[in-house]
């Protein structure tokens, strides 16, 4: 019982404030995503990246293995994925990168957060960073057929990421105001993503809904089987074995969507995933933290 009632308090929190969002659209109220959005990825996140890896004192050989220990579960992962796309006959650029990267930021980061605390979240924040670096240069070029590795440079993430890292390995000494005013800002965060994917999800349509459950069903398997895989290559364990997988373990991202969107992939069958995934969360979660924790 102490169990069940230790994993709801992990995630309730997460889908409630995704049903705010939700509910927020559904009584006719107007919210603008692109403006939260910009205003999170540019500064809020940056923010919550920065102080997490400075405050946090993570071993440096932990952080590493840590770090490529994401690489190789994605590797791993896209390999798989791959794989069953060749044999199902199903076209990489509407589902290669949906299945391979999912929502480590709206949903990862709050999990680890509420499942290990201060210490879960920075680590979350590691693979959360590898996450999108991939995104930016490998998954853009999966769904478009040209990228340049200068868009990940172009994002304040990536150097949120190495300052931040730097400075918490070299123990650097920051300011307090400037700490304050970063982790005030990084705070928003969270509850910001998280109400944003409440209303994104509410303005998508479920198309493809069996082949959307199979998919969702596989990329939970595919991806748990290389995050444990990774954690136990890697000598992870506690923390950061249980950031890595239930980062890898997060639904298929909304951001996944707008890609299809906008270059002319599958955008209907991937807005499927998105929402069958998310909801497959409240099962595929619960039942992950009752080996983890």
């Amino acid at each position: 019982m102490a169990l069940v009632l230790q994993i709801l308090e992990i995630i309730a929190p997460v889908f409630m404030l995704a049903f705010v969002g939700w509910t927020w659209v559904r009584t006719g109220h107007r919210y603008e995503i692109e403006f939260v959005t910009r205003l999170v990825m540019n500064i809020s996140a940056p923010c919550l990246v920065f102080t997490s890896l400075v405050k946090v004192e993570i071993d440096p050989t932990a952080f590493r293995d840590v770090a490529l220990a994401a690489v190789s579960a994605y590797a791993l992962a896209g390999a798989l994925i791959t794989s069953i796309c060749s044999i199902a006959g199903l076209s990489y650029r509407t589902y290669l990168a949906p299945l391979t990267f999912g929502n480590t930021g709206n949903m990862g980061l709050p999990l680890a957060l509420y499942a290990f605390g201060e210490l879960g979240l920075a680590y979350a924040v590691v693979i959360f960073a590898v996450t999108a670096l991939l995104s930016f240069t490998l998954g853009v070029w999966v769904v478009t057929g040209r990228s340049s590795p200068m868009e990940a440079f172009r994002q304040p993430l990536f150097y949120a990421a190495i300052v931040g890292s730097a400075i918490g390995l070299l123990n650097v000494p920051v300011p307090k105001v400037a700490i304050n005013t970063m982790s005030l800002a990084g705070q928003m965060m969270i509850p910001m993503m998280l109400i944003t994917l409440g209303v994104s999800i509410s303005r998508l349509n479920v198309s493809h809904v069996w082949r959307a459950t199979v998919l969702s069903v596989l990329k939970a398997g595919i991806c748990a089987i290389a995050g444990f895989g990774a954690a136990h290559v890697f000598g992870l364990t506690d923390a950061s074995r249980g950031a890595l997988v239930l980062q890898l373990l997060t639904p298929v991202a909304v951001t996944s969507y707008l890609l299809a969107e906008r270059y002319n992939a599958d955008a209907e069958a991937v807005s499927g995933l998105v929402v069958v995934s998310t909801m497959m969360t409240l099962a595929v979660v619960p039942a992950v933290l009752t080996v983890l924790l």
